[in-house]
Order: C-alpha cells, then sequence, then structure tokens
C-alpha cells in the first residue's frame, strides 16, 4: 500500500452529522459510522486530533440571537461538545481505538484538560485525541478552535467534514445550479464571504499557511479516499 496523503491530520467534523436522521441531538449509529471512518485512516498510521462541533444540541450566536446572553449561550456550547466528544470516543474504543479526550474547560472526571504538549505525546504514541470544550473562551467558534489546534499540533491540513461535498459558491442544497470549486484561495473565501469556515478560523489558516480541506463525511470511504490520493472535497489555500 502507498504511503498516505498526509501523516498528521485535524479532522473537523460539524455536530449536525452525529444527529443523523433524527436532526437533533446524539444518534449512536452515527456516532459508530463516525468511528468506523476515523478508524479508516487511523489504521494507516495516520495520527488524528478530532474536534466535533455542537450543532447537533446547542449554538450559542442562535441563543444570543433569541435573547441569551452571548457568553452563556458559548459556554452551554462548549459543553455540548465534550458531549459529543465523550459519545464518539465511546464508539471508536468500541471499533478498538486507543483514545484520549482533552478539554479546553475542566471537566476532570470525564476529560483530561487540553495541554498541548500532553497532546503532541498522545498523538506521539499512536492515541486519537479528541478536543473538546473549543477553545476555551466565549465569541470563539469549532472552526476557530480547529484552526488554532491544528497550528499548535503541527497538522499538515485541517479536514473538515461536512454534508456537502465540498465549497460552492452557493449553498447546494438550495441551490440546484450551485457550482462546486476543486480549489480555491484562502483571499476569495474572504473576499466573497464565502461559508468555508468563519473569518478568524481562515484567516489564521491563511496566516499559517494551513490548508483546508472541505469532503463530505456521509459518503462512506471519501475520508480514506482522500488519503489514497483520490481528487474529493475541495482545498482551500494560498
Amino acid at each position: 500500500m502507498s504511503e498516505p496523503l498526509y501523516s498528521r491530520v485535524l479532522l473537523k467534523l460539524s455536530g449536525e452529522v452525529l444527529a443523523g436522521k433524527q436532526g437533533f441531538g446524539i444518534d449512536p449509529g452515527k456516532a459508530l459510522y463516525l468511528a468506523q471512518q476515523v478508524k479508516s485512516i487511523h489504521d494507516l498510521g495516520v495520527k488524528i486530533g478530532l474536534i466535533i462541533g455542537a450543532g447537533n444540541i446547542f449554538r450559542g450566536i442562535q441563543a444570543a440571537g433569541q435573547g441569551m446572553d452571548r457568553v452563556t449561550g458559548d459556554y452551554l456550547g462548549m459543553l455540548a461538545t465534550i458531549m459529543n466528544a465523550i459519545a464518539v470516543q465511546d464508539a471508536l474504543e468500541k471499533e478498538g481505538c486507543e483514545t484520549r479526550a482533552l478539554s479546553a474547560i475542566s471537566v476532570a472526571q470525564i476529560a483530561e484538560p487540553y495541554i498541548r504538549r500532553r497532546a503532541i505525546r498522545h498523538l506521539e504514541k499512536g492515541r486519537i485525541v479528541i478536543m473538546a470544550g473549543g477553545t476555551g473562551n466565549p465569541f470563539f467558534t469549532t472552526d476557530s478552535a480547529a484552526a488554532l489546534r491544528a497550528t499548535e499540533l503541527g497538522a499538515e491540513v485541517v479536514l473538515k467534514g461536512t454534508k456537502v461535498d465540498g465549497v460552492y459558491d452557493k449553498d447546494p442544497l438550495v441551490h440546484a445550479d450551485a457550482k462546486k470549486y476543486n480549489s480555491i484561495t484562502y483571499s476569495k473565501v474572504i473576499r466573497d464571504n464565502i461559508r468555508v469556515m468563519d473569518l478568524t478560523a481562515i484567516t489564521l489558516c491563511k496566516e499559517n499557511n494551513l490548508p483546508i480541506r472541505v469532503f463530505n463525511i456521509n459518503n462512506p470511504g471519501d475520508l480514506i479516499g482522500i488519503f489514497m490520493g483520490s481528487k474529493l472535497g475541495t482545498i482551500v489555500a494560498e
């Protein structure tokens, strides 16, 4: 077998993917599916940092729009990411993967504190490192957390697994004539306000020359296909 395309990655998964067909909460069957997809690249020897959003449970910015204090809403969102992380950790371990959950906010009974050197050490030992709690600060999304942790841990790429197969000029779920980009620059994403990640995350990736690859995690085999050289998804780079 040829060497995988990447050896150390930050995999950012949308929380909505965990909800499955029910559209809310955590579907154990979907958690198992995600674990199997992640295991497929872990078996190649890839070092994996994993961050899962909270959209299946709670979005702080939406709650703020309905009257809740933004800081309170963001902390609730951080707690939701911890719930998702523990659910996926359980599924990964059922698949035989060794994992560690690290949280940016203190939940000592269920996750280690996020410490960069500790996270790197876990990666070097072949463990899947699941990072929860966002950055630990309000006003930052899990996309921003993914860009930050990827930079800290020396990842070669941020792999963003969503429910669409790449980046389009407009929402392909709404517009049948939406055009897909095979590759796109950070500058165009920023200039045209294309919804890949939030501006903070895109800027951090741009400043550190960290590519982003957007793909559909709901397509079985697409994740490992990327590592085997398939031209899947959209690459955001300079």
